[in-house]
């Protein structure tokens, strides 16, 4: 059979949108559909569960049309500390309080992980069997996310009762509804507007990439998340100093500072919300974490209450707090579920991560993965954060990693050799060079 160039822009244009699909389904597995916890937690691990076995197939079918499975590492100590964290965190089973809940939370760790080794492995095989593909992984995850944000942003048309949150006695209404968490959407939001800048400097498709942008931002201003808003303008800020057109670079100085204000005013100081005593309290955060960390922690100082469990109950009450179920900031939550320990292994694990980052060589890459991790790492101070509670600040965080250690190895064994070049000469209509007709390919 005789293959044309249309043929292979079909085939990588139709793995780009089961690569978005897939990725949007497995963030959706993160979200509360349901006031039914039994049907939550049905469709939660039927879609998990389904996503992952889906993305193992199409890794094996990208290796299989002219690729190698073979994999190797660059600073893998980020990788290791990872596994180590989450072995102690299943060894904890023996102590924790709730073992149920340990584990459920263990295994949904773990099973995003396999997802983002084997997601991530796609991507890197394609960069290095299939150049010429140009499937992006900020492409791919900024569409996404996208398109779950317009979930909620047509839902609050359709059914503001569910996709709104009142707080502050109903006097605010928040964008997450009981879906999610606001300030956990607020999160997303940035996520997808840290991934989709990168759109805008290969120039493909500015004025629906500014539009995507735009209505994320929108869609973050609307979670009234403060978090969320200050790493968006790190966001910002981060991808204005790294351009060169001084005029353009002029216009994103101008329009970042006269945002300021608003976001200080509406978003962060929120006047019917609170106001400056409640930032300064970190919305009551504050005497909830001394007590954690004065009445709770010191039970069971060294290994704490077992994994994601911050009390010997299902609640932790200081003497002059209210009840919690999480800490609300990731890195005590470590403290309380895996003692110091725990702690200690989080922190080099996170100190490796930034160290490959810094030492990444290929400065897209190195880009994009501090463009994600801005929004995740904030979030991780007020919320579930990335070594928290089931969330998908978890999943972009294992995507991170897995980016920036994996590689194909620069030596194949014999054996690989052999097999990769027999994949090869089976598709080598995937592998001839392509002319300017890829650049067509659409998201």
């Amino acid at each position: 059979m005789i293959y044309t160039q249309e043929d292979k822009i079909r085939f990588f244009k139709n793995l780009q949108t089961i690569l978005l699909i897939l990725l949007f389904i497995k963030i959706a597995g993160f979200f509360t559909w349901s006031e039914n916890i039994t049907i939550t937690r049905i469709i939660k691990i039927l879609t998990r569960v389904s996503v992952t076995f889906l993305i193992i197939v199409i890794r094996n079918r990208i290796v299989s049309r002219g690729g190698s499975s073979a994999i190797s590492w660059k600073f893998g100590l980020s990788p290791l500390l990872y596994v180590a964290y989450l072995t102690l965190g299943l060894i904890s089973f023996w102590w924790s309080t709730n073992v149920g809940y340990s584990a459920l939370q263990w295994f949904m760790d773990f099973e995003s992980l396999v997802f983002a080794y084997y997601f991530i492995q796609c991507f890197i095989l394609l960069d290095n069997y299939f150049p010429d593909a140009q499937i992006k992984l900020y492409h791919v995850t900024g569409n996404a996310v996208f398109l779950m944000i317009l979930v909620f942003l047509v839902g609050m048309y359709i059914n503001p009762d569910d996709f709104y949150r009142l707080t502050h006695g109903g006097e605010e209404a928040r964008l997450g509804g009981f879906f999610m968490n606001p300030n956990e959407l607020g999160m997303l939001a940035a996520v997808g507007i840290s991934c989709l800048i990168f759109n805008l400097y290969r120039n493909h498709r500015k004025v629906w990439t500014i539009i995507k942008v735009g209505l994320l931002l929108w869609a973050l201003v609307l979670t009234g998340s403060r978090s969320s808003t200050i790493g968006a303008l790190l966001i910002f800020f981060f991808h204005i100093r790294q351009n060169s057109n001084l005029k353009l670079k002029l216009a994103m100085y101008a329009s970042s500072l006269l945002a300021i204000p608003y976001a200080i005013q509406k978003i962060i100081v929120k006047e019917n919300g609170g106001g400056l005593e409640e930032v300064m309290s970190m919305t009551g955060r504050l005497p909830f974490w001394k007590a954690l960390l004065t009445e709770g922690l010191p039970n069971e100082p060294f290994f704490g209450y077992g994994f994601m469990r911050i009390a010997y109950k299902d609640y932790f009450q200081g003497v002059h707090t209210y009840a919690g179920q999480m800490t609300h900031n990731t890195f005590i939550q470590v403290l309380m579920n895996l003692g110091f320990v725990g702690f200690t292994i989080v922190l080099f694990q996170l100190f490796f991560t930034f160290r490959a980052s810094a030492k990444e060589q290929v400065s897209e890459k190195k880009l994009l993965v501090i463009g994600m991790f801005i929004p995740i790492l904030i979030n991780s101070f007020t919320e579930f954060g990335i070594f928290g509670e089931t969330n998908y600040g978890i999943l972009f965080y294992q995507l991170i990693i897995f980016y920036i250690t994996m590689k194909i190895p620069s030596k194949l064994s014999l054996a690989e050799d052999i097999k990769l070049r027999i994949r090869k000469k089976k598709f080598a209509w995937l592998h001839q060079s392509f002319d300017n007709q890829l650049k067509r390919i659409k998201s």
